[in-house]
């Protein structure tokens, strides 16, 4: 049977209808929304309470106008150049999001094979799925056998084993039994073995994957440094009502003794008795106030856009300044190798035989024996196949590579040859760790794979 897939007609019509196979980011941060983000330290929240307190002081006389303009500018600045940084950090790491090459999935579109990003795959589309493949979307398999695991999704290291089944269709209530199913395939699960096809029922947020993500938009836990800020900022709050009751209390009990004792101070009036609570009282700000540390903020905001500032002019992207310090604690850090510290490509240097003989990569161009056995072995043994617009699609990364290095004309000369034609096949799996083609019309078979396992069972070796 063959799947000629959606046409671009009917594709653009199910994107209307189901939406596209787009996962929800996160949104731009604004800069009011970084200020306003600002006033949820609880150092500034104090800074502000001390605001209030030293204007109130300044109405009744005991504070000069200064104090809290000098405090309300500190708060600002601390505002502004925290929402600076926030949203610089936020724009690049945005920028470096649009540059990042998005995954892309083989599919069939009026009746031909393409390869396009998974953002544009469009409920029924018919993907074709093989080892290595990352499902793009949620859907059935009417198609091939396969193994996958669904780890990114349920965190089960076991792989499943997928069916085929054409006439399966997609549950409408996904529970852990259907990660498991016979023929269900999701989006963020790897294909470990096998070829298959699988057929669109889900894209973007409706897909498992996609519900997953909405839920985890929630608001990123405290870092180590906002933490102890919170708690430094706790300390003080009760230091300050602590000692504001102390020395209101120590502060009238003077006033008494001065006066001969509580009944004779109560003698005085309560004029006298209110303008010495107040007294107290501007006492016991004034010591809070001298507690406060109002510089820190500020200080915290500018050491921290240094080191963003320092950090990126390295390539180091810090999409938010407080993880500085939280990198600053860490003992092991996990990070993904391909894309991040290697291109995520690999290419053939060169070749080597079985005696230790060394050749470029051009020896593929060559007419000798081995080089025929080579091209023989690399575009007839494969996964892999050259599209209309000359790319590698299919297959794994190594077999791509190999793919690349034998070159189009090569690929397409041997896809012409009656000679050369493939009858049946083994693909590459983790547990052969070798894939395998017969050529009947030249009477062989070709194998490419582990050389610890292909030479543990050969004979003899060029």
């Amino acid at each position: 049977m063959r799947y000629r897939g959606l046409t671009t007609a009917e594709a653009e019509a199910s994107r209307r209808i189901h939406g596209a196979n787009v996962l929800p980011e996160p949104a731009r941060l604004t800069f009011g929304q970084a200020f306003l983000e600002t006033f949820r330290d609880p150092m500034i929240r104090i800074l502000l309470v001390m605001v209030a307190l030293m204007v109130t002081m300044y109405f009744v006389g005991y504070a000069e106008i200064y104090e809290p303009v000098g405090t309300i500018v500190t708060v600002l600045i601390v505002a502004t150049v925290t929402a600076r940084t926030s949203l610089t950090s936020d724009d690049e790491y945005h920028a470096l999001r649009a540059r990042t090459t998005k995954d892309r999935a083989k599919l069939r579109r009026d009746g031909g094979l393409h390869v396009l990003p998974v953002d544009e795959i469009v409920v029924g589309d018919l993907v074709i799925l093989q080892g290595g493949d990352k499902i793009p979307a949620d859907g059935v398999l009417i198609s091939g056998d396969l193994r996958v695991s669904n780890a990114a999704l349920n965190g089960e290291t076991e792989e499943c084993h997928k069916r085929a089944d054409a006439a399966a269709v997609f549950p409408e209530k996904t529970t852990g039994d259907t990660f498991v199913d016979g023929t269900t395939l999701f989006r963020g699960s790897v294909v470990f073995d096998g070829e298959g096809i699988l057929q669109v029922c889900r894209v973007g947020t409706a897909t498992m994957m996609g519900q997953m993500a909405s839920e985890l938009q929630a608001r990123e836990p405290a870092s180590p440094l906002q933490v102890k800020l919170a708690k430094l900022a706790d300390q003080i709050s009760a230091f300050g009502y602590t000692s504001g009751i102390v020395i209101v209390a120590l502060y009238m009990m003077f006033f008494a003794l001065r006066a001969g004792g509580i009944e004779a101070y109560v003698l005085l009036g309560w004029g006298q008795v209110l303008v010495d609570v107040i007294e107290a009282v501007s006492l016991a700000i004034l010591i809070i106030v001298c507690a406060v540390p109002e510089g820190l903020p500020l200080m915290i905001s500018i050491v921290l856009m240094q080191n963003t500032s320092r950090m990126l002019s390295r390539g180091v992207l810090v999409r938010r300044a407080v993880g500085i310090e939280t990198a600053g604690a860490l003992n092991i850090l996990f990070s993904d190798k391909t894309g991040t510290i290697t291109g995520g490509r690999l290419s053939v240097v060169e070749f080597f035989t079985a005696d230790g003989t060394v050749y470029g990569a051009d020896l593929l161009a060559g007419e000798t024996v081995l080089a025929a056995q080579l091209r023989r072995a690399i575009g007839r043994n494969t996964a892999s196949m050259y599209d209309e617009s000359g790319a590698v699609v299919g297959g794994n990364p190594t077999d791509q590579a190999v793919m690349y290095a034998l070159g189009e004309k090569n690929c397409r000369a041997m896809q012409a040859d009656e000679t050369s034609q493939a009858g049946q096949r083994q693909t590459f799996n983790s547990v052969n760790k070798f894939s395998q083609a017969e050529l009947p019309a030249r009477g062989i078979v070709v194998y490419k794979g582990a050389p610890e396992v292909l030479l543990a069972r050969a004979q003899y070796a060029l």
